[in-house]
């Protein structure tokens, strides 16, 4: 049982970096842009928050500062693909790739650096719970706010006036464009904020999950977060559970290996990609769901007065 809390927990602690990478991922989505640079956004974000962390020994500055920096990356992403009309797909793959090459160039004198001692968080009496607190209870704060965010987001998308745009410009906005509403700033700022919590993501990454940085430390988990949304039809609650579950298939491969199982080691690692394959495979044999759920307009370019 004390396994299976510490198994849990490290869920919870893994599938935090998908969550916050995929619900900025599913907000640039709603809009109807397609940012395939997540993998390089979190990678720049990662090195920024460890940097930051480094220099100041502060947590809350770290995430601050992978949040700026994957706002940025996402601010010049969206200037290209909203205002000049660039293709979605091909700016995405190579912003990935700028991020890859500059994180590992600004991060060559990182590699060696340490943080300060790491914080141990608890919720008071409740950590004290047999198997639930361990389990639920002793997580770091950056947990909770992915939780509260999944349904602060869903509210948004479905409850307010804000996000019934947000939701009008991913779905027609020549129509959106009709009414008054500025669908391209509305785009852009969508776009922005996606970047910034894939910042936030990455600098937990870097700064808690690990706590260290390496070279490419992210691991395809930029792409993992890209397919969930897709896997969670645009759904936020669905976006969290899905990355809960990669979050699980992820740590499961340590545990098995603290069991003794005699599996290849080569093996476990790739059991998360290809969950994601099997998952994308399966949902694509429902190809009327997915329309059924899609942002009509996604990954179309629009031209105001056109």
């Amino acid at each position: 049982m004390d396994s299976f809390a510490l198994l849990l927990a490290a869920t919870l602690n893994s599938g935090t970096v998908l969550a916050f990478a995929a619900l900025g991922l599913l907000i640039n989505e709603r809009a109807g842009i397609v940012n395939l640079g997540a993998e390089g956004i979190m990678l720049v974000a990662a090195i920024a928050g460890y940097a930051t962390a480094v220099h100041t020994g502060s947590d809350t500055l770290a995430f601050a500062g992978g949040a700026a920096a994957g706002a940025l990356l996402a601010a010049a992403f969206g200037l290209l693909v909203i205002w000049l009309n660039t293709n979605q797909y091909a700016t995405g793959l190579a912003l990935s790739l700028f991020g890859t090459g500059f994180s590992a160039f600004v991060g060559i004198r990182y590699t060696q650096a340490k943080l300060g001692e790491r914080p141990n968080f608890s919720i008071p009496y409740l950590s004290d719970i047999p198997f639930v607190g361990p389990a639920f209870f002793k997580q770091h704060p950056m947990v909770y706010l992915a939780i509260a965010l999944t349904a602060a987001l869903a509210w948004f998308l479905y409850r307010s006036r804000a996000g019934l745009v947000l939701r009008a410009v991913g779905e027609s906005p020549e129509s959106a464009h009709a009414l008054g509403y500025p669908v391209r700033r509305i785009r852009l700022l969508a776009v922005m904020v996606g970047g910034a919590l894939c910042g936030v993501s990455g600098a937990y990454l870097s700064v808690v999950y690990t706590p260290l940085w390496v070279e490419g430390m992210v691991a395809g988990k930029g792409w993992i977060a890209l397919a969930l949304t897709t896997f969670a039809t645009w759904r936020p609650a669905r976006v969290l559970l899905g990355a809960y579950l990669f979050g699980g298939v992820t740590m499961l491969q340590f545990a098995l290996q603290g069991e003794g199982v005699q599996i290849a080691s080569q093996f476990l690692t790739m059991m998360p990609y290809l969950a994601t394959i099997l998952v994308l495979v399966l949902i694509s044999r429902n190809a009327s769901f997915i329309r059924a759920n899609m942002p009509a307009s996604i990954g179309k370019p629009f031209f105001p007065g056109s």
